[in-house]
C-alpha cells in the first residue's frame, strides 16, 4: 500500500509562523504552503530531506506568510508560485506592509498561477483540494487532504485551537470568516487534523465543541 502524505511544519520568525511542507513520500515532490521569514531554514530543510518542490502556495498575502517567496523561488525556480486572485492586492502590497513592521522590503516575483475554490493540486500521487475561505483575507485558501485514515486541513489564519483569524485587517469580515468555518471547515471529519499558520495544532471535532468565536450549529 502506498505511504499516505508527509507533512513537515516549521515555525519561523518574529511571528512564528509555521510553513508547511506538503511531501509525496513515493515521489518527494513537496508542496511548500507559506513560506514566510528565515526562508533559507525552508530552503536547507528541503535539501536536506531530498525534496522536490513542485508548488509553493501563498494561503494569502499577509507578509509574514510571504515574506520568503523571492528566495524559494530563486531556489527552486521551477515550483510555481500560487495564490488566489482576490489576495493579489495584498501579495502586491508586501512592501507596504514591511514598511510598516520596520522591516527590509522583499522582492516580489510574479506569481505563476491563480488558485480556485475545489481546485486540486497534485503531490505525486496524492491530491491536495483547495477550498476558497475568505474573512481574514479576501483570497484566504486553505488545502485539505480527505485521507480518510488521517484527514488534515492547512488553514493558515482562518482558524485556530480555540480562536479564529483576525477581521480587522484589510480586507477582513468577521460574517464571512464565521461562514468559511463553519461551510468549509466545520463540514470535514471530526477527526481532522488542523494545521493552523500560528499556535498550537489541533481537530476539526475540538473546535466545534469548544472554539468560543464559532460554535457549531
Amino acid at each position: 500500500m502506498p505511504e499516505g502524505l508527509r507533512v513537515l511544519t516549521l515555525e519561523l520568525g518574529p511571528f512564528q509562523e509555521r510553513t508547511i511542507l506538503l511531501v509525496d513520500p513515493a515521489s518527494r515532490a513537496a508542496i511548500v504552503v507559506d513560506p514566510g521569514f528565515e526562508a533559507q531554514e525552508i530552503v536547507a530543510t528541503i535539501r536536506r530531506e531530498d525534496l522536490r518542490p513542485v508548488a509553493i502556495v501563498l494561503t494569502h498575502g499577509h507578509i509574514d506568510h510571504a515574506f520568503g517567496v523571492a528566495e524559494l523561488k530563486a531556489a527552486f525556480p521551477d515550483a510555481p508560485l500560487l495564490l488566489h486572485p482576490e489576495d493579489l492586492p495584498l501579495y502586491e502590497g508586501i512592501p507596504e506592509q514591511a514598511r510598516m513592521f520596520g522591516l527590509p522590503e522583499p522582492s516580489l516575483p510574479r506569481h505563476d498561477g491563480l488558485l480556485e475554490d475545489r481546485q486540486t493540486l497534485r503531490i505525486g500521487g496524492i491530491g491536495i483540494e483547495v477550498r476558497h475561505t475568505p474573512g481574514h483575507s479576501p483570497g484566504h485558501v486553505v488545502l485539505l487532504s480527505h485521507d480518510p485514515d488521517a484527514p488534515l486541513a492547512v488553514v493558515g489564519d482562518v482558524l485556530f485551537s480555540n480562536a479564529v483569524g483576525r477581521t480587522d485587517l484589510w480586507g477582513g469580515s468577521f460574517e464571512k470568516l464565521e461562514h468559511s468555518i463553519r461551510a468549509v471547515l466545520y463540514t470535514l471529519p471530526d477527526e481532522t487534523r488542523v494545521i493552523p499558520g500560528h499556535g498550537p495544532e489541533t481537530t476539526i471535532g475540538e473546535e466545534k465543541q469548544s472554539n468560543p468565536f464559532v460554535t457549531a450549529l
